[in-house]
């Protein structure tokens, strides 16, 4: 592996409800605090999201979803000019979040939401993640099936990818997230960690989010809070670093950038 570590982005959720910090950062206040918390931590990138896409969850109107991630983003922005990402599926908060400072729309959907958020994207001019997921989240974990997961997940991404690209979205501005835990059994995540390498040589970076999620309760069952899956998150990281991501997306971030660079050092005194 390289010894340049992944870049960071660190989740910041602006949420009642998200499965692992659900309210604790719901007011701009407190959303600015913990930004700056995780930059301090040493994020290369925020991810600011307003509505929860954990499993069973229920969406949430567009109104609400700016109301409650613009102002935030609009408060770092003007602390930090580093890069923010919106995490949301909808055009329209997208157009709000990057009004407000942020230059990346992270997409669950993977510009699928909406009919035109592919130009919508495009217009706006930001870099795209486009994630994987089966179905959506009320019923994305209701018995998944796959013929062969890592082979659909890299097919899929790539027709998304096409997809933008034909809509003028510039292919450099393009990440591929192979959506851990979005419509996914344990097999299949571990199969797409273990060959993320598959879906790198498509030629996008890719982004690994794999936090505090509940892979790792299915590995480690005393693991049932999501803030007792630290050292789970941090193995998945390093393996998502040795196996090719570009983006590590973390709750815990320190402790990840710290694990990265002690892995990069090893790996620059190896050769």
């Amino acid at each position: 592996m390289s010894s340049i570590r992944p870049r960071v982005m660190g989740i910041l959720n602006v949420t009642p409800d998200s499965f692992s910090d659900g309210g604790l950062h719901a007011s701009i206040e407190r959303g600015l605090a913990q930004a700056m918390r995780l930059i301090g931590d040493g994020a290369d990138i925020l991810d600011i999201g307003g509505e929860s896409t954990r499993p069973g969850a229920e969406p949430v109107a567009v109104h609400e979803e700016i109301a409650r991630t613009a102002p935030v983003i609009a408060a770092v922005h003007a602390r930090w000019h580093g890069p923010i990402s919106i995490d949301t599926m909808k055009p329209e908060a997208a157009r709000a979040a990057v009004a407000a400072g942020a230059t990346i729309w992270n997409d669950v959907t993977a510009l699928t939401y909406s009919p035109d958020a592919p130009q919508v994207a495009a217009e706006l001019g930001c870099d795209v993640v486009l994630m994987h997921m089966l179905g959506e989240p009320r019923s994305m974990q209701v018995e998944p099936r796959y013929a062969d997961v890592v082979a659909e997940v890299r097919d899929y991404l790539a027709g998304r990818a096409e997809a933008a690209m034909a809509a003028g979205v510039a292919r450099e501005k393009i990440t591929l997230d192979p959506g851990i835990g979005f419509g996914k059994t344990i097999e299949h995540n571990l199969a797409l960690i273990a060959r993320l390498g598959t879906l790198a040589e498509l030629g996008f970076p890719v982004l690994l989010g794999a936090s505090r999620k509940r892979m790792i309760r299915n590995i480690d069952p005393s693991a049932t809070e999501a803030g007792d899956r630290l050292g789970g998150s941090i193995a998945l990281a390093l393996e998502g670093a040795r196996r090719g991501a570009s983006v590590i997306r973390v709750h815990d971030v320190r402790e990840t950038v710290q694990a990265l660079a002690v892995q990069a050092a090893v790996a620059a005194a190896a050769r």
